[in-house]
């Protein structure tokens, strides 16, 4: 009270002195009758009993809890002890888009011998890194335009949740640099094929720039739109790692004219993307429906996304995929600590199946049913080096995808504001004035700079564990410290099943959830 006291006290000063001296102690007495205001609105309101007991003091509480976490990320935070990504992945990925040299002096910061620390084996007889580096081919045996898939590539991330300017710097910068961009499951929109680059569409359950007015989904509509030359791939989003299970909301106020065409929802109208699909409700009928995307697509790689959950109910996919004769093309694996722009915290923190967890499950299970070499499999989550890569590699993936690393590339610096509209460098949201921020032409020249670097990292790190390309990485050279004094393979921290063993004798470990998984239920 006393501060409130002074400053009432200061303005009824000032008022006096502007009547009786000069006009000029207005200057004074109108920020001073301000903040008297002020603080008598706090002491009448009943919201906040801070305000209440401190009027106007009170209001630096606040001001320090919207400051704190930029004051945390560039004055208290060390370089290796940030999240989601720390400083020096931040680092890393910006000095690499700039075209400048990742190179660290002294040594790492890191500490070697603490429990979780993992490490990649280098050979004693290293190898030249390849010229060009290795890509995947795409395309089962139902196939008929396989896509040769670059080791990283952008994961996805839909035109409404990033700016015009950023999905069209991605697009630019996919193009230059000869990867895939995923268009996220908003849609394809104008950005998306403007700048040239290879697509990936994803269909989410809204079915967004394929959907009836009911909101099902339209097969004319997808088929003449995955005909498109840019659509190189067609992708069915399941669930996404920081939130699966969990449907979205776009509100009317966002979906101005481009996002309602790209979606083909009514402008100005509140779209929900339901929890679960329409099209499916069993893994026999989600394998059915995948082998008639590919064929509205015209032979185009098809597959799905998911975040893993039940193994149960991943194994009822394999075995409906052995009914059905008919398998994905690819399968992408998104990890729980996978980024969104908006997601409840109980299910980013609490749901779903870490990258590394959920990555050998899925290999594991289409190994052991004999399925493997049918299916690529691409890991999304939290990838950003050349290392990531090669571990992800290393747990059985083909290839991986990237999203806030691409963020990273083209201006984000982890405001961590991407669902409120006021992102700093336009990369997060549809505010016009924001947006021009971002420039087209030098960002997606740091994005194809950014791929290029950390793809040549990765052939690097695999020619310094004497590895000529991925089929050469094996998980017994990816090791971690689980004690002070010991260490352990991946190789014997999980278990890696045989060719078609599932089929043949199931291990004690995965008979159960093999003899019950079904491929009529989930």
């Amino acid at each position: 009270m006393l501060p409130l006291l002074l400053v009432a006290l200061a303005a009824a000063g000032a008022l006096l002195l502007a009547g009786t001296v000069s006009a000029w102690w207005w200057c004074a007495a109108g920020p001073l009758l301000a903040l008297t205001a002020l603080g008598g609105g706090d002491l009448a309101q009943r919201r906040h009993s801070v305000l209440r007991n401190y009027p106007l003091t009170g209001h630096l509480r606040f001001l320090m809890e919207a400051l704190r976490p930029e004051l945390q990320q560039y004055f208290v935070e060390r370089n290796f002890d940030g999240r989601p990504y720390d400083r020096t992945v931040r680092t890393i990925v910006y000095e690499r888009a700039k075209g400048d040299e990742a190179e660290e002096p002294f040594g790492t910061e890191r500490d070697v011998y603490v429990d979780g620390y993992e490490f990649l084996e280098p050979s004693m007889r290293p190898l030249d890194p390849p010229d060009e580096p290795p890509v995947v081919r795409v395309g089962g045996p139902d196939c008929t335009q396989p896509y040769e898939m670059s080791l990283l590539n952008v994961s996805a991330m839909s035109f409404g949740s990033l700016s015009s300017n950023a999905i069209l710097a991605l697009n630019r910068g996919a193009a230059m640099g000869g990867f895939a961009h995923d268009t996220g499951e908003g849609g394809l929109s104008d950005h998306h094929l403007r700048g040239g680059g290879d697509l990936i569409w994803e269909i989410g359950t809204g079915y967004f720039g394929c959907r009836t007015a009911e909101g099902d989904f339209e097969e004319r509509e997808f088929a003449d739109k995955a005909a498109l030359p840019e659509v190189k791939c067609v992708s069915l989003k399941l669930s996404q790692g920081a939130k699966p299970g969990v449907g979205g909301v776009l509100p009317g106020a966002k979906v101005n004219a481009e996002i309602a065409r790209a979606r083909g929802v009514p402008e100005g109208a509140t779209v929900v993307s339901p929890a679960y699909h329409r099209v499916f409700s069993t893994p026999r009928e989600l394998v059915r429906f995948i082998a008639r995307m590919r064929e509205l697509a015209g032979g185009k790689p098809t597959g799905f996304k998911l975040c893993v959950g039940s193994r149960r109910q991943f194994l009822a996919v394999c075995k409906a995929m052995l009914a059905e004769g008919v398998t994905p093309d690819f399968i992408v694996v998104d990890g729980s600590e996978g980024g969104t722009g908006a997601a409840p915290l109980e299910f980013a923190d609490n749901i779903g199946t870490p990258l590394t967890e959920g990555l050998i499950t899925v290999h594991n299970a289409l190994v052991g049913a004999g399925l493997r070499d049918r299916v690529r499999i691409g890991a999304s989550g939290k990838v950003a080096t050349g290392s990531d890569i090669v571990k992800r590699l290393l747990q059985g993936a083909d290839y991986t995808n990237a999203a806030r690393a691409m963020m990273f590339a083209v201006g984000c610096v982890q405001a961590q504001r991407c669902h409120t509209n006021t992102c700093p460098v336009g990369v997060t949201t549809q505010d016009p004035r924001r947006v021009r921020a971002l420039d087209v032409a030098d960002k997606s020249e740091r994005v194809r700079r950014y791929h290029q670097a950390t793809v040549r990292s990765a052939s690097q790190i695999m020619a310094a564990m004497g590895v000529r390309d991925p089929g050469g990485l094996t998980p017994h050279r990816l090791l971690r410290r689980i004690g002070p004094t010991t260490v352990r393979s991946y190789a014997e921290l999980y278990e890696w099943l045989a060719p078609g063993v599932l089929l043949a004798e199931p291990p004690r470990t995965w008979a159960a959830d093999w003899t019950t998984a079904d491929p009529d239920s989930f």
